[in-house]
């Protein structure tokens, strides 16, 4: 059983080492936290604020502890959609090149080549997470000086608990809308379909949701992953998110679990 998954994890994590497909991810996630970290120290006296939504972040909020991963936690959701992306078009490949029918031929136990296949993309999460968290805190380390932001709190034993309560919040959210992705393409079995209509959903259909009715934010589950990388917000809290994308993700499992064993797997 062991032997098994750990075969199906290796050939799974073979095509997520492609050149391609690693270097044009961590060049994404690495582009988003250079951007977004920037121009939270670079417009730190803008009036229109230096955050999300327009949100100021002062001097002596980047003081504190949580200081260091301030830009960190607010790249989260972006980090996410790339991982949604990703899982979403290697998981529909396998029907529409037809090299899942080929897989079964060699592992004929479905279940255990999904969880395969899904351990294999929680370490390719874990990378993400890492790339985006040392090229975020390191940069914001360097531009922390000539803004005159103390750093003196980052890196004390409270830093480092805020910067590793951020990197698993942030592992689980991008881990949320990978699995995410991976049901869109079990479902879809169509790599454009399956990023086309997670992507619709999470930046246009929730965001006009919840700009009609902004009680909708407590309950949309890219919303929910969102709160999760960030700790929690004045408006929905840790427990209330952590919870609610949990139940998202777990019976997203399940339906993926039930169409990957009984659906033919014939695009």
């Amino acid at each position: 059983m062991i032997r098994s998954l750990t075969r199906i994890f290796f050939a799974e994590w073979r095509k997520l080492r492609r050149p391609t497909l690693l270097l044009g991810t961590m060049g994404a996630v690495a582009f988003f936290s250079v951007l977004v970290s920037s121009l939270l120290f670079l417009l730190i006296d803008s009036p229109q604020g230096n955050g999300d939504r327009g949100v100021r972040i002062t001097r002596e909020m980047l003081a504190l502890p949580s200081g260091s991963t301030q830009a960190f936690t607010s790249i989260g959701n972006l980090l996410g959609i790339i991982a949604l992306c990703v899982f979403a078009a290697q998981t529909a490949q396998e029907y529409s090149l037809g090299t899942l029918r080929n897989l079964l031929v060699r592992q004929p136990g479905r279940i255990r080549l999904l969880i395969g296949k899904l351990a294999s993309m929680k370490a390719f999460a874990v990378i993400m997470t890492l790339v985006g968290a040392v090229i975020s805190i390191g940069l914001s380390y360097i531009l922390a000086g000539s803004k005159d932001v103390s750093t003196t709190l980052w890196f004390n034993s409270d830093g480092r608990i805020e910067i590793a309560k951020t990197l698993l919040n942030v592992f689980i959210s991008i881990l949320g809308f990978g699995i995410i992705g991976m049901v869109l393409g079990i479902l879809f079995r169509s790599p454009i379909s399956s990023i086309s209509l997670g992507v619709l959903w999470l930046l246009i259909v929730e965001n006009i949701v919840g700009a009609v009715k902004s009680s909708t934010l407590e309950w949309l589950p890219g919303s929910q992953l969102a709160t999760v990388a960030a700790g929690g917000t004045e408006t929905i809290s840790y427990t209330h998110a952590l919870s609610l994308s949990g139940i998202y993700v777990g019976i997203a499992l399940v339906i993926a679990t039930v169409l990957f064993t009984k659906r033919d797997v014939a695009n």
